[in-house]
């Protein structure tokens, strides 16, 4: 990101002060996202995340499954954070 997280934080927070910051993963960090009829929210790209948990030690499938169970399958309400996974291969996932 181009800004600095302080000021990206403090822009999130205006549009929606519930909006949740991962501490751990602010490098995995790529913007906002915005759908219609919710607020906007952090948007963190997974794959960074999952490389952020193997860089502090765990393999690559325990941070795959602890990923999934405990970041992107959780619910931290209505400032819950979007994955942005830029890897689907359409051909074989239709």
């Amino acid at each position: 990101m181009d800004i600095p997280l302080a000021l990206f934080w403090d822009r999130l927070a205006e549009y929606n002060p519930d909006a949740v910051r991962l501490d751990n993963f602010d490098q995995a960090l790529v913007g906002i996202v915005t759908v219609h009829g919710s607020p906007p929210v952090a948007a963190y790209d997974r794959d960074r995340c999952i490389s952020i948990l193997v860089r502090d030690g765990m393999d690559p499938d325990e941070a795959e499954e602890f990923f999934q169970f405990n970041t992107e399958g959780a619910s931290f309400g209505p400032g819950t954070p979007a994955f942005l996974d830029d890897k689907i291969d359409w051909e074989t996932n239709p």
